[in-house]
């Protein structure tokens, strides 16, 4: 029974895919949407079903399809493993996804390669939970590799600009350098412990008691390469904003669901791996805080509104990275969680936006908005707050305490930390500000159209901002569902407890103080002043380079992209041609022999017993110097 609904939990997505990759083309626009989100919504319901069954037994289930590699010593099955955290994985990356795709009927319902674009997100959403569910490091290596592919094929899929083309190959590169990382990590993994199962590894690793430092942390740093490249830390974090090239619902997906949240779901898989290289913690926990801290003040001059949305992503990971690299798993799972609800109605309400202007992403050109668009622009106004941090939404919750751990681990991430969050609030409500406030800047001819989005647009909107205010009472101070739920899969060592106390009230107090702080300066200069940011060509000084996301595309341009361009050219140009001609000319020596020596053969009688002839005189001569000599 269990095996049956898991293959229907994962083959669900992607029978969808398959249906709307042979079929789709034939049938109507409203089938393909429909046959492409019901396939997540079963999915949906069967995560719903396993989560209630373990979370009563608290048991986890783990069936073994075949065995997939067998030698003496090592052995990897082709198996699914569900428990506490790929069921809690699950329920939002199908949950969501089936918002998304419900959003995406309505959004995509012009384009006339719709069935093409529900076929990609079905697969996506199976690679996705592949990924989740793989009983093994391999297993999990398939659903990594099959996001990667997906993301490449919906950030490109309007493959007709040139621009977006070189943001897919762009995603897909700078992951597949995070994904050696990765397979370097199995590699180690593997020939140290002779398994790559989880439930097995877990087992040798707490228990044993000879464990040789030095791969541990080699393999740890590996794994994490992997990880920085798939949740877009510093410094394989550039792909994440060019991702923006696809659809607004594909943004939504990555963002907010799947593909980044696969790096941090690997490392808290692994966390009994992790705990033991505390070096490489650090790292981590140094990497994410200074990723939070950049990304935000990237964000704070971005002008294109999923631009802003890309770069906060980024730093929200960051902060995750940080809780993770603390040792904090189970507080960095509540981030991811909270983080999905609010960051999906963010980037969905974006779509809402540029849906209803026609295209137009740039805010310079907005404003005025949320008389028009009042379900956008409230249900957005609440993930901002959430993402803010202000009590009592799902951010406050969850970005609190990783500020909290923060703070009992290292001031000085903690002051990271906390001056990222500050600037959060401001570029959030900045967005907000220069989106939905004062009078409308843009065409005559895109006021007079401006509208409240359809109903299947709206409606995903207003679950997730439900979900982004309340979300964050799963993991309440003192009253914790989700470390509860999660403690089977982290030691007493390393789980963190909700105590509070005056220190703790007041880091609370700090961190809402900066929030409101961030907020109201927003406020007093996009409002009040009716401050409109610059042309592209009138920024100075140190907002050029925040805008020009500190040139790090330009170095990493003139560093790598220049060089191998460089050296691709030479063996084009130079070794290759080179190369050709001594093969071609070894050809054309050789054809040009045969063209001769075949005159030799003319059929004439006389001439053949001339050539015998002299051919046995030069065999006799040489047999007689050869005897007398």
């Amino acid at each position: 029974m269990d095996t049956s609904l898991i293959l229907v939990l994962l083959l669900s997505p992607f029978l969808g895919f398959l249906f709307n990759v042979f079929l789709g083309k034939k049938a109507s626009k409203s089938i393909v949407g429909i046959v492409g989100t019901l396939s997540v919504v079963i999915s949906f319901a069967v995560t719903i079903y396993f989560f209630l069954q373990i979370n009563q037994t608290k048991e986890a289930i783990q069936i073994n399809l075949f065995e997939w590699i067998s030698t003496q010593r090592f052995n990897v099955g082709f198996g699914f493993l569900l428990d506490q955290l790929s069921l809690i994985w699950l329920l939002f990356v199908t949950g969501i996804g089936s918002l998304i795709h419900l959003y995406s009927i309505s959004y995509m319902r012009d384009d006339e390669k719709i069935h093409s674009f529900f076929a990609y997100l079905n697969l996506f959403l199976f690679f996705m939970i592949t990924l989740v569910i793989g009983s093994n490091l391999l297993v999990m290596f398939i659903g990594w590799e099959g996001v990667g592919l997906c993301s490449y094929l919906l950030i490109g899929f309007w493959y007709k600009n040139q621009a977006f083309n070189d943001a897919a190959k762009k995603a897909f590169i700078m992951n597949r350098i995070g994904d050696l990382g990765f397979l370097i990590g199995i590699f180690i993994v593997g020939s140290l412990f002779n398994t790559l199962d989880f439930t097995s590894l877990k087992t040798i690793i707490t228990s044993a008691s000879d464990v040789n430092d030095f791969w541990i942390a080699l393999a740890a740093l590996a794994l994490f390469i992997g990880a920085s490249g798939k949740s877009a830390q510093i410094p394989l974090y550039t792909w994440l904003p060019d991702a923006m090239a696809g659809p607004t619902p594909v943004s939504a997906l990555i963002h907010a669901a799947t593909m980044v949240t696969a790096g941090i779901f690997m490392i808290t898989r692994l966390n009994f791996l992790f705990d033991m290289a505390p070096s490489i913690q650090n790292i981590i926990a140094i990497i994410g805080a200074v990723t939070s801290l950049v990304a935000a003040t990237i964000a704070l001059t971005q002008t294109d509104i999923k631009k802003v949305l890309a770069y906060s992503t980024v730093s929200q990971l960051g902060l995750m990275f940080l809780a993770l690299g603390l040792g904090a798993y189970e507080v960095a799972v509540f981030h991811v969680i909270t983080h999905a609800f609010f960051k999906a109605c963010l980037f969905l309400g974006s779509g809402s936006v540029i849906h209803g202007l026609h295209g137009e992403q740039d805010m310079r050109k907005m404003g005025g908005l949320k008389k028009a668009m009042p379900i956008t622009f409230i249900t957005m106004l609440i993930a901002s707050l959430a993402i803010s941090g202000i009590f009592p939404l799902a951010g406050f919750w969850s970005k609190d305490e990783i500020l909290m751990t923060a703070f009992h681990h290292n001031i000085a991430l903690w002051v990271i930390g906390s001056i990222a969050s500050i600037m959060t609030a401001f570029y959030m409500f900045r967005l907000m500000y220069l989106t939905f406030f004062k009078s409308f800047r843009g065409t005559e001819e895109q006021e007079h159209h401006l509208h409240e989005s359809p109903s299947l647009i709206t409606f995903p909107l207003v679950i997730l901002a439900v979900l982004s205010f309340f979300g964050g009472l799963i993991s309440l101070p003192g009253n914790s569902w989700l470390n509860d739920y999660l403690s089977p899969l982290f030691s007493k060592a390393t789980s963190q407890e909700h105590s509070f106390g005056t220190t703790e009230y007041t880091l609370m107090a700090i961190a809402t103080i900066g929030a409101i702080a961030g907020i109201l300066y927003a406020r007093l200069k996009y409002v009040k002043n009716s401050i409109i940011p610059s042309e592209d060509s009138e920024i100075k000084g140190l907002t050029k380079v925040l805008y020009n996301k500190y040139y790090v595309d330009q170095a990493y341009d003139a560093i790598f992209v220049k060089p191998v361009n460089f050296l691709s050219n030479f063996f084009r140009d130079t070794v290759e041609t080179t190369l050709s001609a001594m093969v071609l000319g070894l050809g054309k020596a050789t054809n040009e022999l045969a063209f001769q020596g075949k005159k030799l053969q003319n059929g004439s009688v006389g001439f053949y017993l001339f050539a015998f002839v002299i051919g046995v005189c030069a065999i006799l001569t040489y047999f007689y110097y050869q005897n007398n000599f």
